[in-house]
């Protein structure tokens, strides 16, 4: 297992809040932090509600960032972003050279996720992005809170001392509370919603 500094440089990503049946484009907020106690950067892109455009928006999003050199992980509030535009973890990983850590408050239902897909043309491919972001382990991070989290490109106890980590004030790592909160202020006027 590799050292995990404490001040681990992870860019984590989320989109904004959007009307449930809308089209058109989704801002989506990433946010690069220091562990879970310094905020060094803020990037932002857009996707498309509903279509397959994440993973290669991030790929290039983080791949032309000026911290890219100093980011040493990923992190994701799920495998979705914008409704069901999937997140291909594996590609991520291998497209940017960086580990990527999928975190969720609660465990995922892939048999109701399974049925909303198969509203999709492309079904095959969404569920392929399910399938390769692997095992959901789960993660005690208080006496009676646990935490749900996937990973690509490091080891299950790198992931949990990442975790651990940046989780400084809630039971969301730093990077994905605050690109929540940026994320939803961008749309509503103000943050607002738990992450």
């Amino acid at each position: 297992m590799r050292m995990i500094k404490r001040e681990i440089r992870i860019v984590g990503f989320d989109d904004a809040p959007f009307t449930p049946r809308s089209e058109g484009k989704v801002p989506v907020i990433g946010v690069v932090f220091r562990g879970g106690n310094f905020l060094d950067g803020v990037l932002r892109t857009d996707v498309t509600i509903d279509c397959m455009d994440a993973t290669h928006t991030l790929i290039e999003l983080i791949n032309k960032s000026r911290h890219k050199k100093q980011l040493r992980a990923i992190m994701l509030k799920g495998i979705t972003i914008g409704g069901f535009n999937m997140v291909d973890i594996s590609q991520l990983y291998e497209k940017t050279g960086l580990p990527v850590i999928v975190v969720n408050r609660r465990m995922p239902d892939l048999g109701d996720i399974r049925i909303a897909l198969q509203n999709f043309d492309d079904f095959e491919d969404r569920w392929n992005c399910v399938k390769k972001a692997g095992k959901i382990h789960k993660m005690k991070i208080e006496k009676d809170k646990n935490i749900y989290f996937q990973f690509k490109g490091l080891k299950k106890e790198e992931v949990k001392t990442i975790i651990r980590l940046s989780c400084t004030r809630s039971l969301i790592p730093e990077p994905l509370r605050v690109a929540h909160l940026i994320a939803s202020a961008i749309v509503k006027g103000e943050s607002g919603g738990r992450a």
